[in-house]
């Protein structure tokens, strides 16, 4: 479950652009995609192309590392006697540190070819990687681009490695085509690819070899090339998941509508958006003109006009804002009287364009984008007494509350008829883990809407919040109707039994912050025919690509945390197959011998049309029926397919998905299914899962005996 929302905000990887920025829009909650990049494939005067791409917009030049006009002399016919070559690269004087740090991306030659089967080759790409590589660290750029490696790399991704553990503040980027160049090749041509395209290799697949190779290091990411044809959706949805930092549209992507506006076909435009909510950057990649953009009207047929309204009202002072720092730029550019515009501002207008209509963040989701694939471990709720701040973030979670006043009310209508209300017959219900009180409320709510009385014990151990309760008594004038109980419900000696059971013990994987055993020892409570709210829960599982989240984990450098189920709100994540169930538990267990330990053996079942993917771990969920009768059956859930929807359609919040990791992050080939096993175990004094893989390989049981985590009695 969240424990705050009010938690300071985590910002990524530190960036001194910020400070000489000129971003898309004013906007905040993106991220780094409000900030867009031009690459160009020569820079013959760095200070003047620097220039140039501000003035057109751009935040930021992606440009080759080593100088247009460095030959580097043929390994056959190097003289150790010849004179020393003049400097590959241009003199770091030529910009200033800030500039080189936040307005650079280098990139590296793309020649280089460190796996060439070619010894001298290979010798002379491996030395032309390291060079441009210890250029770049001591330029402290923000990042340089790395050619697209082979499917067998394995000696570039060696000395990719040798970097990554030395480079404090330049990440490196991997660009990797989305579609296989034959497969871009025969979309350029208008061929079909339905027969063809099962012989392209998966450029997915060269990827996940060379980031196992360079075991996943965080500051690896991946810089995708978009041209003309994408890949399907689910091919698409994969690199949600992964470490993607940037996306580069060549020329060849745009098409030209009707107005003679460059802009992006729809799928396109869906993939850039798609992108941008991930805090994605988008580079335009220069070269081409108007006259390679294709004429096949794919795109929108008015956002030409809407770009260019857009940007008229910024230049006549209309529009809702002042114009952005990039717009100031555009306009400064203008007053100058420039005849020659940039040849990339109306690319760079359509993304700005498209930025804006990304749909404005909500107040819950600004509230929830502190923790968004953050990880915090779940609540030890037998152990710990909740703070003010942790039951305040549950309390504003109305969806949930409204899901347990419409069980109440259902449970009271199907046990009292109409004849034994009006003659006054009063139900007892006890709210067990009471918190500050707001299921007490949800339940008297339901007593007034469904016309039947209620006696209401509120049953709660943490000393704490039962001076709030019972001060929420006495301000409310609930002492004729509510009890309140100091004390743990597993010890309480009772007066009499209950007839209704309610209870928010559940957790983000349902079972796993006791809600069995807290319940178990609860419902001696109960009356024979008694009813227990929530009255089961079942919890589910799922294969799940989030390259961020594994990182994290791994980054805390120790056994322990590799093996801990963590609560996140996963963002940034794509599910590999669809969530199986895993575990149910129903309440009151009438059981002679109880036994809480389970055991699930989970075939993910993918398909022979599945692509590649990878395994760092399993998103776990539940959903909880809280009541089912004549009057209605009620759920709480944040499995994906029944979440709980709040009064204006929000997802309930109270609770985020459980993340399982996995030591070793797995590749899945494509057309493979997925086997797992889960376990809950119970010992003395404390209840642990355990989780294993066993296909496409096998891999340990993580956690053995709860030696990395478990959860308190």
């Amino acid at each position: 479950r969240v424990a705050s929302i009010d938690a300071p905000h985590r910002p990524s990887r530190a960036r001194s652009r910020r400070d000489v920025a000129m971003p898309l829009a004013r906007r905040t909650d993106l991220g780094d995609s409000n900030y867009a990049g031009l690459e160009v494939e020569t820079c013959h005067d760095l200070q003047r192309c620097l220039r140039d791409t501000l003035d057109g917009g751009f935040d930021f030049l992606v440009a080759p590392l080593a100088h247009p006009r460095h030959r580097r002399p043929a390994p056959s016919a190097r003289d150790p006697s010849a004179p020393q070559p003049a400097p590959f690269a241009r003199s770091d004087l030529l910009l200033n540190s800030t500039q080189w740090s936040s307005q650079v991306v280098g990139k590296t030659s793309p020649w280089i070819d460190a796996d060439s089967a070619s010894a001298p080759s290979r010798r002379d790409g491996e030395a032309a990687l390291r060079q441009e590589l210890m250029w770049a660290a001591h330029l402290s750029l923000h990042a340089v681009l790395l050619p697209t490696p082979s499917f067998s790399a394995a000696n570039y991704a060696r000395v990719v490695n040798q970097f990554l553990s030395a480079l404090s503040s330049t990440a490196l980027w991997v660009r990797v085509p989305v579609v296989a160049p034959e497969a871009e090749a025969a979309a350029a041509r208008g061929e079909n690819e339905t027969s063809e395209s099962t012989t392209h290799r998966d450029p997915f697949e060269a990827w996940a070899i060379f980031r196992a190779l360079c075991e996943g290091h965080p500051q690896l990411g991946v810089c995708l090339d978009v041209g003309a044809a994408l890949p399907t959706d689910e091919e698409i949805e994969r690199w949600v998941g992964e470490p993607v930092r940037a996306v580069v549209i060549a020329p060849a992507a745009f098409v030209t509508n009707k107005r003679g506006f460059p802009v992006l076909p729809k799928r396109h435009q869906e993939f850039v958006s798609l992108m941008m909510r991930r805090n994605v950057q988008v580079i335009l990649r220069g070269g081409g003109d108007t006259s390679s953009e294709r004429d096949d009207g794919e795109g929108d047929e008015g956002s030409g006009d809407a770009v260019d309204e857009h940007m008229v009202a910024v230049q006549s002072g209309g529009g809702d804002a002042a114009p952005t720092p990039a717009e100031m730029a555009r306009m400064a550019s203008d007053a100058r009287g420039s005849e020659n515009p940039h040849p990339m501002r109306r690319r760079w207008e359509y993304v700005v364009y498209l930025f804006r209509k990304i749909e404005p963040t909500t107040e819950q989701e600004l509230q929830e984008a502190g923790y968004r694939d953050y990880l915090q471990a779940p609540l030890q709720p037998l152990m710990d007494n909740l703070e003010s701040a942790t039951y305040e973030t549950f309390e504003k979670d109305a969806s949930k509350y409204i899901q347990y006043e419409e069980a109440v009310t259902a449970c009271l209508l199907d046990r009292v008829s109409d004849a034994d209300a009006a003659a006054g017959r009063v139900t007892v219900l006890m709210v067990v883990g009471a918190g500050r009180g707001p299921l007490v409320r949800a339940s008297l709510r339901a007593s007034e809407r469904s016309g039947r009385a209620l006696r209401v014990y509120a049953v709660e151990k943490n000393p704490n919040a039962v001076i709030t309760l019972q001060s929420l008594v006495e301000s409310e004038g609930w002492g004729d109707v509510v009890t309140v109980v100091a004390s743990d419900m597993r010890k309480w000696a009772f007066s009499e039994r209950a007839d209704v059971l309610v209870s928010e013990l559940l957790g983000s994987f349902g079972d796993n912050e006791l809600s069995p055993e807290c319940l178990d020892g609860a419902q001696r409570f109960l009356k024979e025919d008694g009813v227990s709210i929530p009255n089961a829960y079942t919890s589910y599982l799922a294969p799940v690509t989030a390259a961020k989240q594994w990182n994290d984990a791994k980054a805390r450098g120790d056994l322990k945390h590799m093996e801990t189920p963590y609560v996140v709100k996963l963002h940034r994540h794509a599910l590999v197959a669809e969530p199986r169930e895993v575990f149910t538990f129903e309440h009151p267990n009438r059981s002679n011998v109880i036994d809480n330990t389970r055991y699930a053996k989970l075939a993910f079942v993918r398909g022979e049309a599945a692509k590649a993917a990878t395994v760092h771990g399993f998103a776990g969920y539940f959903d909880a029926t809280l009541y089912a009768g004549p009057a209605g059956e009620v759920h709480c859930s944040i499995y994906p397919p029944t979440h709980t929807l709040g009064p204006g359609g929000e997802n309930m919040f109270s609770w985020f998905p459980i993340y399982f990791p996995l030591r070793t992050p797995v590749d899945v080939p494509a057309g493979a299914d997925v086997e797992a096993h889960c376990w809950r175990c119970v010992g003395s004094g404390k209840v642990w899962y355990e989780w294993a893989v066993t296909a496409p390989v096998v891999g340990p049981v993580h956690n053995v005996n709860g030696r990395s985590y478990w959860v308190g009695l």
